[in-house]
């Protein structure tokens, strides 16, 4: 089967979608790091675009809580402080225990090996200490089990909020060179799954989260 054109992405997609698209790939590829400028002009040529879908895409981004702009200065990624982001995290963790708790009661044992088999797929980028492996890893586990909830608004929800705190794990980076966690906290949350019971789940995946945001924070306050 051929590959999508360019164009089909365009008949299905708006312009200024697949712009913010690109746009979020770079900031996730680093090649726009966190209080950076994403400049205009550089990037419509990147693009091969007009102005006019970047700034609409500019705006989509700031609502989305991933740049902001500043009036004659132009538009930067955002940068969080420590603050904000134990509130992002606050909100993740809330989302993480209803996820837990709507899956729990449901979840099939073919859900479950595939979590198993994600998380042994960590287990061997932890144990090379391979960072740009584990982290995209460890988000596809999340996302995985958000996806068991079978809930279009909540998967939406939380996906926003994830995108947001890709910015905390991208200056962590910048200031510490990040971070890699033992996997025994993500085997926890599939044995807490696995025994259907709901409140266990939600307790563990909800620690899960603010265990993180107690290890991210130290990063975030080391010095450049």
């Amino acid at each position: 089967m051929p590959n999508t054109s360019a164009l089909q992405i365009l008949q299905s997609t708006s312009l200024p979608d697949v712009v913010r698209d690109e746009i979020v790939q770079l900031i996730r590829n680093g090649r726009y790091a966190p209080g950076a400028k994403i400049g205009e002009e550089e990037l419509a040529d990147r693009l091969g675009v007009s102005r006019g879908p970047i700034r609409e895409a500019f705006r989509s981004l700031e609502e989305a809580g991933l740049v902001k702009s500043s009036k004659n200065r132009g538009v930067f990624v955002r940068e969080l402080t420590v603050d904000e982001a134990r509130e992002l995290y606050v909100v993740r963790g809330s989302l993480d225990e209803l996820i837990g708790r709507l899956v729990a009661p449901r979840i099939t044992e073919a859900q479950v090996a595939e979590l198993r088999h994600m998380v042994d797929d960590m287990e061997i980028s932890f144990a090379a200490r391979d960072i740009d492996a584990y982290y995209p890893r460890d988000m596809a586990f999340h996302d995985r089990i958000a996806q068991f909830a079978d809930n279009a608004k909540l998967l939406d929800i939380y996906r926003r909020v994830v995108n947001e705190m890709y910015l905390v794990r991208l200056q962590s980076i910048q200031r510490a060179g990040g971070l890699l966690v033992s996997n025994h906290e993500h085997r926890s949350i599939v044995d807490a799954l696995t025994s259907h019971d709901k409140e266990a789940a939600a307790l563990v995946m909800g620690q899960h989260v603010m265990c993180a945001f107690q290890r991210v924070a130290s990063l975030l306050t080391a010095p450049r």
